[in-house]
């Protein structure tokens, strides 16, 4: 913590993974904080987004919690924390007697710190379920499955520094970070391609990553606008292309061979898939000419270092771990991972969504993925921690929110906003009002979940406490506190302290985040080389196995992590999203975030700069759909699925395919999530956000472009 009022101190931007350094300044009076730019943070060098900018606007807010609340005949009062926690383990005490460990589910958050849903995974697995997740399962959980078992880590494998360095070639598919990510799009990808490199975009969208790649005397940017949920046969397009372009120049290195051969495994699989496929008919059906998808493939195979940057675009679809391996097929055909400038880089939405997984809050591994139903992994983990850990992977939070009223019975939510943030809203609000046995929820503002709940308890903020994230390339950095604002409230780690002590009695009595880090440490091998000190100012990239090691800019530079040390190539075929338009519900509905807000808004749509900038939502809208349906640009249009409806303005716009609406889920009043699909892909569980079937109609008469706010 600071101890002089008027000394900056230099954290870590709370919105979204770049990791962003900034400096908050405490005013005169309490809670008083404003931002001031860190001149030579490591990632960004003092640029901020907008975002970035407005982070201290939330952290005195009126809407903060300040009090532990408790809910009696449908109402909340204040409590005291001590019969607010006493409540919460009476409860979970009671759960576990009447349905066994399995009756809970625990949902950590990207918007905490490492050493926080370290201890709230630990906290779970010593209740005794693995049945601990965040919202990473909504995001990249697809990703995360196909580099783990193709790569063997589910992270990016190259570092923002290197490829701005040496990429000449940067494949961005599913992902938009002129408008997620703006700080790496300027400081690190759009210089790229100022200083030569090419940049070939695949989204159905026109976005902020568009435009800020139209650069004057340049022709270095490709746009392959295709339909949603055609990202395998595009890149099979490519694929095929690179296969037949090598047999008929063997020599002009299409394909990097000797890397196919000593470092893979796979490849005649991936042959034998595209044997017979049809590549005019595939690009009909993304609706992107095929010369125009043979000219990008030229371009990255003949790249001297090829980068893929990948999205919720690909990895928010049931055959989300199928787009990603195809994308990790293309970099492996040709070479392009364990070296600068290259690989397959997942861009992180969410400030901690990174480490909230490298922490083990996800039911299927523990710290350092390390499987849970490997037994050398779980007894080594057993051995600091003290006690026996699940053997079987718990639900995921889909699954859990499905499994409410069944086997789910309690749910300790921290920092998560589940009701805005889980697909089919409705039907979620419906079982976690009316089936749900108990909720605590623990969060700085009363969020559309706490509303629901029957204890809330008020935590700090981002700008009141320490503790460490993980940024979107793998970089550990800490943020620091400046000073707690309001004084009832406690910190994550001293309220999971506090329950993990009363129900367990020992393991979970920290003193302060640093010693929780130390254990961490213990049993999480990619980090076990880190500590405070080491990580200074700059920060380190994992893996880091022992001290003294500085990290690693970039994966699998001599082998991959797997168990024969071999790179996997699998070939995919098609598969089309699980509800797909018809006469009832004709338009295809596919959804992404803005810049200026931040997932489901909790923090975002409290900020004044933010909500000026963007109030409301909108949907965009096709001219030829805007005529058919008669929808002026300004409408107020119903946009509908088979699970809901939302009220929004019309934006009309080329930007959008005909045929296709795009919304987004950052607002309370008119969500997007009220209306997707929750189907899970297999194997990750993700859901399909990215297409469903909808419909539009126009609500009211022409508003001529105006604002709620006029």
């Amino acid at each position: 913590m600071s101890s002089e009022a008027d000394e900056p101190v230099k954290t870590i931007c709370p919105y979204c993974g770049v990791g962003c350094g900034i400096r908050v300044r405490e005013g005169e009076e309490r809670g008083e904080m404003s931002f001031m730019p860190w001149g030579d943070a490591p990632v960004n060098e003092g640029s901020v987004c907008i975002k970035g900018g407005a982070a201290t606007q939330v952290v005195d807010h009126e809407d903060r919690l300040t009090e532990p609340l408790i809910k009696e005949d449908g109402e909340f009062r204040e409590a005291t924390w001590d019969e607010a926690l006493s409540r919460v383990v009476d409860e979970m005490e009671s759960i576990r007697e009447r349905h066994g460990p399995d009756g809970m589910g625990f949902f950590g958050s990207s918007k905490t710190f490492n050493e926080e849903n370290y201890l709230l995974q630990k906290l779970a697995r010593r209740y005794g379920t693995n049945q601990i997740d965040n919202c990473t399962r909504m995001c990249h959980a697809s990703t995360v499955w196909a580099l783990r078992t193709s790569l063997g880590m589910g992270a990016m494998t190259n570092s923002m520094a290197d490829l701005e360095d040496s990429a000449d070639v940067l494949w961005i598919q599913g992902a938009n970070p002129g408008e997620q990510h703006p700080i790496a799009n300027s400081q690190y990808f759009r210089q790229a391609v100022l200083e030569g490199a090419t940049v070939i975009q695949v989204d159905p969208h026109a976005n902020k990553t568009t435009e800020s790649f139209d650069i004057e005397g340049t022709e270095r940017h490709m746009h392959l606008q295709l339909e949603p949920g055609t990202d395998i046969p595009l890149l099979n397009v490519v694929l095929k292309t690179i296969l037949e372009r090598h047999e008929e120049e063997p020599d002009a290195g299409w394909i990097d061979e000797e890397f196919v051969e000593e470092r893979t495994k796979g490849f005649e699989d991936l042959k034998q898939t595209l044997a017979d496929f049809d590549k005019e008919a595939a690009a009909e059906e993304c609706g992107v000419p095929l010369e125009d998808i043979e000219r990008a493939a030229e371009k990255y195979a003949m790249g001297t270092d090829a980068a893929i940057f990948t999205g919720m675009g690909m990895s928010q679809h049931t055959c989300g771990v199928d787009n990603v391996q195809n994308e990790i097929n293309l970099a492996l055909l040709t070479g392009n991972l364990g070296k600068p400038g290259a690989g397959v880089n997942p861009l992180r939405g969410q400030n901690n969504v990174q480490g909230t997984c490298d922490v083990g809050a996800m039911p299927n591994v523990l710290p350092g993925y390390q499987l849970v139903d490997d037994d050398e992994a779980r007894e080594s983990v057993e051995e600091v921690w003290g006690f026996e850990i699940p053997a079987e992977p718990g639900l995921t939070n889909v699954e859990i929110s499905h499994a409410i009223g069944d086997t789910v019975h309690g749910l300790y939510v921290m920092g998560e906003n589940p009701i805005m943030s889980e697909p089919d809203g409705n039907a979620t609000e419906q079982r976690f009002r009316e089936d749900l046995g108990f909720l605590v929820v623990q969060d700085i503002f009363m969020t559309e979940t706490a509303e629901l709940a029957d204890v809330v308890l008020p935590a700090t903020t981002w700008a009141e406490r320490d503790g460490t994230v993980t940024n979107t390339d793998r970089r550990v950095q800490r943020m620091r506190g400046v000073h707690k604002v309001h004084e009832n409230t406690r910190h994550d780690l001293d309220i999971l302290s506090e329950v993990g002590t009363r129900l367990f009695d020992e393991g979970f009595d920290f003193d302060g985040p640093e010693t929780v880090f130390e254990e961490l440490r213990e049993v999480c091998p990619i980090m076990h080389g880190m500590s405070y000190d080491a990580l200074g100012e700059e920060g380190l990239h994992w893996p880091c196995y022992e001290p003294g090691d500085e990290g690693d800019p970039f994966l699998y530079e001599e082998e991959f992590e797997t168990e024969d040390g071999l790179g996997r190539i699998e070939g995919v075929v098609h598969q089309e999203p699980k509800e797909t338009p018809d006469e009832e519900y004709p338009l295809v509905l596919t959804t992404a975030r803005l810049e200026e807000q931040y997932n489901t808004g909790t923090m975002s749509r409290r900020s004044p700069t933010l909500s000026r900038q963007q109030p409301e939502n909108f949907v965009d809208v096709h001219p030829n759909d805007a005529e058919r349906y008669g929808i002026e640009d300004g409408d107020e249009v119903r946009l509908r699925s088979r699970r809901g409806e939302i009220t929004v303005r019309a934006d009309v716009t080329e930007a959008i395919k005909e045929g296709v609406v795009w919304t987004t889920p950052h607002f309370a009043a008119a969500s997007a999530n009220r209306l997707t699909n929750d189907v899970l892909d297999e194997r990750s569980k993700i859901p399909e956000y990215k297409a469903a079937a909808a419909e539009i109609e126009v609500e009211i008469e022409s508003t001529g472009g105006a604002s709620a706010d006029d």
